[in-house]
């Protein structure tokens, strides 16, 4: 047997127990050491020299009271007059020296509390009261045999509270990885119980006791004991105490929370991003192998990926620059590929990059005709849905995502039909298979310019949002989990792409993102009404085009449209057939082109390459 390591591990394991029943006696030891240090500062000499006299006064003045009533018996004795003259004098003298007796006694009384006994003293008296009455009836209550037990008792009581101090005061060993950075060391010592105990009351925090914390791959977590009256809430309403007491940084992110218990909290500190070694970039990979889930982010505290629902209606809220497009790119391809896709832009420039892939609508009557189609599609798809006896759509769906939410408000808000065809799209579409995604950098109902129409946000059950401008815009961006306040992310590169989803809990998800060449990579399917009308069987799911080639030889829509022109078309319709772009962006490339000279428009409006014009 080898003793040295049998000896190792038991001081190991001793030293380990020990140091998780140190956490519980802190609190003992602190309010002993507090009011050791108490009694210890007025035990002055001054509080001294007033206690020495108030004892010698006091002294004097029962001494007097003593006299006063040996002096009243004498009266009694002599007369039996109750109201003869001696007696009376006798009385009123003994009357008064009681009453300076009680007021030397007060006074002496406040002159120990001014110069008190220290605090061992006062313990040792205090199990003195036990402990000799303990040996004593353990002596006489044995006979034959020895009774112990009263005196085993008052040994045990004693026992305890020096172990109490001895455990309060044990100095934790922090077992700090060595990977950790310097930060986290100096939050990790001033999180254990020992110095936050200490410390705590400066900062408004007594009451509560940490455990030992603990490194994770989010960052630093540590559970927090909440005596007396705190709670969680009023613990995180002091996160500013909190930080002051760690010293943390300004920027780092703190979080507290309940913990799977009652009485106590669990405070997380942000030091680190568990998605930090996993690249963002999405890829068709992605896509879950449950036709029902798409995966939007990975949360930045455990590093699992978090799937959302693939068709429920959406909202997704971020201020610019926020990395809002980017992140919205990867649930949209995966819509595309999955079945079809319709992109109402209210700006344009995302358009510019999904018109190669999807149906797109920009102008205000191509945005007019896609609501139109797209809310005649949901209405011919109830029809064969009751034709076919059936309550949920199962075929392709259909996603019609709009983005920017305010634009497209502001030019249909006047056109109550269509504005109405929207909403429906919003609250009936769902089970017929056309699902609505709205995207918005101002998510707000009221107002001049919402950012998503009143009657539409309600129907819009899943929510995720980057950091937007403040408290009333969170509060539409998240509904009842507003308190994730995604208004205080940090405005900083790195947090790009970063918010919270509505019902996962405040831990930030960090999302996937897909840049220009990976979306002019997917497959091109433009969605029209009779692609899908009186077909109700799914389709084979596209699928992203491999290899560097077929990227690195994508024509533009630019050429696509001069090349249509030179090989012989002449209105704008033509070229559209031609190509197989839609009105809105054949009309802008037709006026770049005329602009730059590459192409002429007659008066009779026919168009001709510019080589022909000259």
């Amino acid at each position: 047997m080898d003793w040295k390591q049998a000896w190792s591990t038991t001081a190991n394991t001793t030293n380990s127990a020990l140091d998780s029943l140190a956490p519980v006696c802190v609190p003992f030891a602190a309010r002993w050491d507090l009011e050791a240090d108490r009694r210890d500062k007025l035990r002055t000499p001054e509080h001294l020299k007033a206690l020495m006299a108030a004892q010698k006064e006091h002294n004097a003045a029962r001494s007097t009271h003593s006299t006063a009533k040996s002096q009243q018996l004498t009266a009694r004795a002599a007369s039996n007059n109750p109201f003869a003259a001696g007696r009376r004098a006798a009385r009123v003298a003994s009357k008064a020296a009681a009453r300076h007796e009680r007021d030397t006694r007060a006074k002496l009384k406040a002159a120990r509390v001014n110069y008190p006994s220290t605090l061992k003293a006062r313990a040792i008296q205090a199990h003195s009261v036990h402990a000799v009455p303990g040996v004593v009836a353990s002596a006489l209550m044995s006979t034959s045999t020895l009774t112990v037990w009263p005196a085993a008792t008052s040994a045990l009581l004693i026992g305890a509270n020096v172990a109490g101090l001895a455990l309060g005061r044990r100095k934790l060993r922090v077992s700090v990885d060595e990977s950790v950075s310097l930060e986290e060391r100096q939050l990790m010592e001033r999180l254990d119980p020992s110095y936050w105990v200490e410390h705590a009351p400066d900062r408004g925090l007594s009451g509560t006791v940490t455990t030992p914390p603990s490194m994770e791959p989010g960052g630093i977590r540590c559970e927090i004991r909440l005596d007396g009256t705190w709670t969680v809430k009023t613990l995180a309403d002091k996160a500013d105490s909190v930080r002051a007491l760690l010293g943390a940084r300004t920027a780092l992110r703190i979080r507290i929370t309940s913990a799977s218990r009652g009485g106590w909290a669990v405070v997380t500190l942000a030091t680190r991003s568990a998605a930090a070694g996993v690249s963002s970039l999405w890829t068709p990979d992605r896509i879950p192998s449950d036709p029902l889930m798409m995966s939007l982010a990975l949360d930045t505290e455990t590093g699992d990926e978090v799937l959302i629902p693939f068709d429920e209606r959406l909202l997704v809220s971020g201020a610019s620059g926020t990395g809002k497009s980017w992140s919205f790119r990867p649930l949209m391809a995966t819509a595309h590929l999955r079945g079809d896709l319709l992109l109402i832009d209210g700006k344009g420039e995302e358009a510019n990059i999904w018109e190669t892939a999807c149906r797109v609508a920009v102008e205000r009557d191509e945005i007019t005709d896609a609501v139109d189609e797209a809310h005649a599609e949901m209405n011919r798809r109830k029809v064969d849905m009751k034709a076919r006896g059936i309550s949920v759509w199962d075929g392709r769906q259909l996603t019609v995502v709009v983005d920017e939410g305010q634009v497209i408000l502001a030019l249909i808000t006047k056109d109550k039909d269509r504005l109405q065809r929207l909403i429906e799209l919003s609250s009936l579409g769902r089970s017929r298979g056309v699902v609505l995604w709205w995207a918005t950098q101002y998510p707000l109902t009221d107002g001049g310019a919402p950012g998503v129409h009143k009657l539409i946000a309600p129907n819009l059950l899943t929510r995720f949002s980057l950091r937007v401008a403040g408290t009333t815009q969170a509060q539409v961006a998240l509904d009842d989990c507003a308190h994730y306040a995604p208004h205080q992310i940090p405005d900083g590169r790195e947090y790009r792409g970063h918010g919270y989803l509505k019902g996962y809990g405040p831990r930030m998800l960090r999302t996937w993102t897909l840049d220009d060449a990976g979306v002019r990579a997917l497959p091109k399917s433009i969605w029209s009404p009779a692609q899908t009308s009186g077909n109700s069987s799914p389709r084979t799911p596209l699928h992203l085009v491999k290899g560097t080639a077929a990227l690195s030889g994508t024509e533009s829509n630019r050429d696509k449209v001069l090349a249509a022109v030179q090989s012989g078309a002449r209105t704008a319709k033509d070229v559209a057939d031609a190509t197989g772009l839609n009105k809105g962006t054949v009309s802008r490339e037709i006026k770049t082109l005329t602009a730059s000279g590459a192409m002429y428009r007659t008066a009779d409006g026919r168009l001709l390459p510019g080589q022909q014009a000259a």
